[in-house]
């Protein structure tokens, strides 16, 4: 049985597209996400790269992405049940 990650490791570029393809500010997804805005820019610039649980699942089902679309490119997705 597979364990859910203590952190994900974010791609930030593929954040801040998917929110500007859903059209949303940066303060906008921030509060959906429940993080702070100036959390989120970070994770868009690299300038922070890893997200816990929780913000991470809102984050997906805000933008409606998958961990292919979110996920550090080198990074496997955790199994899902």
């Amino acid at each position: 049985m597979a364990r859910t990650p203590t952190t994900f490791e974010v791609d930030g570029m593929a954040i801040c597209t998917k929110r500007m393809q859903a059209g949303m500010e940066v303060n906008q997804l921030a509060d959906l996400v429940g993080i702070t805005p100036n959390y989120l820019r970070k994770l868009e610039r690299g300038a922070r790269k890893h997200m816990s649980p929780k913000p991470y699942t809102r984050l997906r089902a805000v933008l409606d992405a998958t961990d292919d679309e979110l996920l550090a490119p080198h990074t496997n997705p955790p199994e899902r049940k």
